[in-house]
């Protein structure tokens, strides 16, 4: 598992993290006696910045089980490292840091690539009609749902920066900008890197019996 980040040590773009969520953080005495550990300020720290992290961990992963594991995750994770919170800056980023974190650990794990190729990668975000679609003729139906699952095999085959950028961009929804603030990168860097990946993903199709 991937330790809990540092946290952020300036305001520049690879401490950007995903856009804030619009809550009010908590105040400052309360994020102080949080990094000492106190009870009530780590209950307050945790009741106002549960419910952003699972919904960015549920957008990244969109699976509802795996959110609730991650979610819980990154929160083990803040507790251990909670000392190296700094009271005077916005907790967000280097929280978002480390769900990014913990849902990059939940790609890379054999259970989660086995359920992703035995569900279709788009069930529960509300599905991608970037890469595949379907219609209501049977016919075309069963011919989109397989290509669909070649295409799944194909963004599996990709590497992992690359895979990143499909998997957020088409299945999770984010904008450009949205991926290149959780990947600590520049707008221009993320669309980048999305061209790479569908030039990638495009050769291994062209390859794919059947596409």
């Amino acid at each position: 598992m991937v330790a809990a980040a540092p946290a952020p040590a300036g305001d520049g773009p690879a401490a950007a993290g995903p856009a804030p969520p619009r809550i009010e953080p908590p105040a400052r005495e309360v994020l102080e006696r949080a990094t000492r550990r106190k009870p009530a300020a780590l209950e307050a720290f945790f009741d106002c910045y549960f419910g952003p992290v699972h919904a960015l961990v549920y957008r990244l992963l969109g699976e509802r089980m795996a959110a609730e594991d991650a979610a819980q995750e990154v929160f083990v994770k803040v507790l251990r490292a909670i000392d190296q919170l700094d009271p005077a800056r916005d907790p967000w980023p280097w929280l978002a840091t480390i769900a990014h974190n913990a849902c990059r650990d939940v790609w890379r794990s054999g259970a989660f690539r086995l359920a992703r190729r035995s569900d279709p990668i788009d069930a529960e975000s509300g599905g991608s009609d970037r890469l595949a679609a379907s219609g209501p003729d049977p016919e075309a139906w069963t011919l989109a749902t397989e290509r669909e699952r070649l295409v799944r095999e194909a963004v599996g085959l990709l590497p992992e920066r690359l895979r990143e950028a499909v998997l957020l961009f088409e299945y999770r929804g984010l904008s450009h900008l949205e991926i290149a603030r959780l990947l600590g990168i520049n707008h221009a860097a993320a669309r980048k890197r999305y061209s790479r990946a569908l030039e990638a993903l495009g050769k291994i199709l062209e390859r794919t019996p059947g596409f």
